[in-house]
């Protein structure tokens, strides 16, 4: 089923959770695989922002999801988010999953569990926060209490790391060291801050981006313990920086545009972009500041401001 009936979509929630995003506080990548994959070494900070789902109760063996645009995200960053076909849509696609492993001996006679899926969509596509991947992970998550599986958090990321690398992290929920491609995961814990994200009128392409020749594919590697030293002396550490920024900018203009303005802002530190962008960000001292941004920067724009946490809201 394609969407949500307008019967199950005033249906009471029977469980509604958080899907947060993240930031990558720097991202190197060290080398290209033969699978095509990319190593890399990245540090996720989750955020207290991010993605709303309600699981509503549906007939046995219906799976629907809808997308509804937050009120808050004005009609240039939300049109795009409802035309998602179901089938391309990772919360589908990680239902699909759930259940085919879980209930493998269902059929016609005795299907398996339905379940509606609403999701108010709060981050713009394309902005490097992860939102489809941490939509994801809250389904694999929610399914699994809705459906008394028990299945382990374990379990739960080998389903999730075969549709996305990122959804690992979000599954386990915890603000992480990663390397691989993303997905041997270290818990780390990181002190409180505030970030501003502003994304520009413009949505990235991964591929794009990873396919560039002018990418950057040999960072030497850096150890956990030698990043928090040189964190924790103040002294700005080399990896503090994104690979794929040089190339974005390139390929999208908007987004150096982005970066040179929130730079701009007095109060802003160590303003870099977030995945492959489209989004950038910025430490600041405080929400006001954050405040203070948004109501400066152009219209055009999207953008939020968030609390970094180690533990993801999805599990509190």
């Amino acid at each position: 089923m394609a969407e949500l009936s307008t019967r199950a979509s005033l249906t009471p929630p029977i469980l509604t959770l958080p899907a947060p995003a993240k930031l990558n506080l720097f991202l190197h990548i060290t080398g290209r695989r033969d699978d095509g994959y990319h190593d890399l070494q990245t540090l996720f900070q989750l955020l207290d922002f991010g993605d709303l789902l309600h699981f509503r109760a549906a007939e046995p063996g219906e799976l629907a999801v809808i997308v509804s645009p937050d009120s808050g995200l004005d009609s240039t960053q939300n049109s795009t988010q409802s035309m998602i076909p179901t089938e391309d849509n990772l919360v589908y696609q990680a239902a699909m999953a759930l259940r085919a492993a879980s209930y493998a001996q269902s059929s016609q006679d005795h299907p398996a569990p339905g379940v509606a899926i609403e999701i108010i969509k709060r981050l713009p596509m394309g902005g490097g926060l992860g939102g489809g991947s941490s939509d994801a992970a809250t389904t694999l998550v929610g399914l699994n209490r809705i459906w008394q599986l028990d299945l382990s958090t374990d379990e739960l990321c080998q389903i999730g790391a075969k549709l996305g690398a990122d959804i690992p992290v979000f599954v386990r929920g915890h603000s992480a060291w990663a390397e691989g491609i993303g997905d041997q995961l270290t818990p780390v814990e990181l002190p409180s801050c505030w970030y501003v994200v502003i994304k520009p009128d413009c949505s990235v392409s991964t591929a794009a981006i990873f396919q560039d020749q002018e990418l950057t594919r040999h960072t030497c590697p850096i150890t956990i313990r030698a990043f928090f030293d040189r964190h924790a002396s103040g002294t700005q550490h080399p990896a503090v920086s994104n690979d794929c920024q040089a190339v974005t900018e390139r390929l999208y203009p908007e987004v150096a545009e982005a970066r040179h303005w929130l730079t701009g802002r007095a109060f802003a530190r160590h303003t870099r972009m977030t995945g492959t962008g489209a989004c950038v960000f910025a430490e600041i001292e405080s929400r006001e500041q954050g405040e203070r941004a948004l109501a400066e920067m152009p219209e055009h724009w999207f953008g939020f401001v968030a609390r970094g946490v180690n533990r993801s809201p999805l599990y509190r």
